[in-house]
């Protein structure tokens, strides 16, 4: 079962500019909500590899230059971040993986990530940001979902950079073990290169079988 909060619905938080900031971790504080924690997955979109999620608490008065959606970031600039929040704030990581996502679908498997990343830090949250429109199910403490959460929130982007970070470092490694799809290149997702080596190839332990072209019953694989 899902939570899904209602854009209509009363919140906790006023409208606030989508620019990341430290707005909606004060205004959770100030209801004495704290600490208060960030959170965000990477890789919804691809036909192969894991979803990572990630739980990040910063510090606030030590919080990195720069924060921001991992998306609008180049790749350095992200491993910089990474860095730099891995040495100033509290992380955890977590993922779900091809098989997870195939039996429960994408969307659940990513919300269940973002839950075990919460559950694993080692500083227990009074409150998650969660990027997006859902708050996962079991979580230790109340949640908000907060659509474009990765900028508005720097906890969220702090999360979305861990998050991007991981799951590519983690795709890196597994086109040494599964050269012939081009990982290293696209991380999974279904690029002209990727699908050419399905096509060719068929599919690795790493694809999502549930994702077209890949499904069964999907027209093009009839």
């Amino acid at each position: 079962m899902l939570t899904r909060t209602s854009p209509d619905s009363p919140s906790l938080f006023e409208e606030v500019p989508l620019v990341p900031d430290f707005s909606l971790e004060l205004i959770a504080r100030k209801a004495g909500h704290w600490p208060v924690a960030g959170t965000d997955e990477a890789g919804r979109g691809p036909l192969a590899g894991p979803v990572v999620a990630a739980a990040v608490i910063l510090d606030p008065d030590n919080i990195p230059d720069g924060l921001n959606d991992s998306k609008k970031l180049t790749a350095a600039r992200r491993d910089v971040l990474f860095e730099a929040i891995m040495a100033t704030a509290e992380v955890s990581i977590a993922a779900s993986g091809p098989r997870h996502i195939d039996e429960r679908n994408i969307l659940r498997a990513s919300l269940d990530a973002m839950r075990r990343a919460v559950g694993g830090l080692a500083v227990t949250p009074a409150y998650v940001l969660t990027d997006g429109r859902d708050v996962p199910q079991g979580l230790c403490c109340p949640g908000k979902a907060v659509i474009r959460g990765d900028a508005r929130s720097v906890s969220i982007a702090a999360a979305s950079i861990i998050a991007k970070v991981t799951r590519d470092r983690m795709m890196a490694r597994a086109h040494e073990v599964f050269p012939l799809y081009g990982f290293i290149h696209h991380a999974g997702y279904g690029t002209s290169q990727h699908r050419a080596g399905i096509e060719q190839h068929g599919p690795c332990l790493l694809h999502r079988m549930s994702f077209r072209p890949l499904r069964k019953d999907d027209a093009t694989n009839q």
